[in-house]
């Protein structure tokens, strides 16, 4: 079983890491989106990231800077947003580093898939983000879906839709994805709030990594900031947690 995650838009450079670090398999594909992204002005850039003029600014620097050749920062710890702070990859344990290592991966729209020690840069670029001649969904087009069903045909899917709609789309009949989701229960509908998915997908994966989960059954025994999994409410391509509210 596979478990795939979003990145985050908030980033960080890990530089106290003492793992080994690992080239991300479609390094070459991102090294053309670097060549499209550092011909762009600083206008048609704020065009493709959809972000203020600051942010643009920050990340125009940093695809400028961006040398492939340097040593590099580890996937899982360099993003820095919610879904991360609650996994705290930072203080995992050995055994969780070997687990996520072999069963975890992030989607990226720079990167396309990322293992947690492939090394990285500090970047911004939304999976669906558009240039002038093409979108970043139509240059991975079903690439990032081949390479994880290469790795194992079962996927966990707690990324967003805007990264699992480059696997779903793709999938067969033999092939399996469950879906996550994480909301409460309001006038007998399930109602998700952002902040508590994305802090539920961080906890989900260290509960995965810490009980050593290698199947869809185990899923279900999570019960993370007060989730837990209802059965009458799931199927088999989605399961649902629920969080009772006072």
């Amino acid at each position: 079983m596979q478990i795939i995650i979003s990145p985050a838009k908030k980033m960080r450079f890990d530089y106290e890491t003492q793992y080994p670090l690992t080239v991300p398999y479609f390094i070459e594909n991102t090294k053309l989106l670097h060549q499209k992204i550092i011909s762009l002005s600083f206008d048609e850039l704020k065009e493709v990231l959809a972000c203020n003029d600051q942010i643009v600014a920050e990340n125009r620097e940093r695809y400028q800077q961006m040398d492939f050749d340097s040593k590099g920062s580890p996937a899982l710890l360099s993003y820095d947003g919610i879904q991360y702070k609650y996994m705290a990859p930072q203080i995992f344990e050995n055994d969780y580093y070997e687990y996520v290592s072999q069963y975890l991966r992030i989607l990226s729209g720079f990167y396309g898939v990322l293992k947690p020690f492939d090394a990285i840069y500090p970047y911004r670029l939304e999976m669906q983000a558009k240039f002038d001649d093409f979108s970043v969904y139509q240059f991975w087009g079903d690439q990032i879906y081949h390479y994880l069903m290469q790795e194992d045909q079962d996927i966990l899917n707690l990324a967003s839709k805007e990264y699992s709609k480059t696997i779903e789309k793709y999938l067969s009949k033999e092939q399996k994805m469950v879906s996550c989701v994480f909301g409460s229960l309001q006038d007998g509908r399930v109602k998700e709030k952002g902040v508590y998915v994305k802090m539920a997908r961080g906890e989900m994966v260290r509960f995965l990594a810490s009980e050593q989960i290698h199947d869809f059954e185990g899923v279900k025994r999570f019960k993370g900031l007060g989730f837990k999994y209802n059965d009458q409410l799931s199927t088999d391509k989605k399961f649902v947690f629920i969080r009772e509210e006072s």
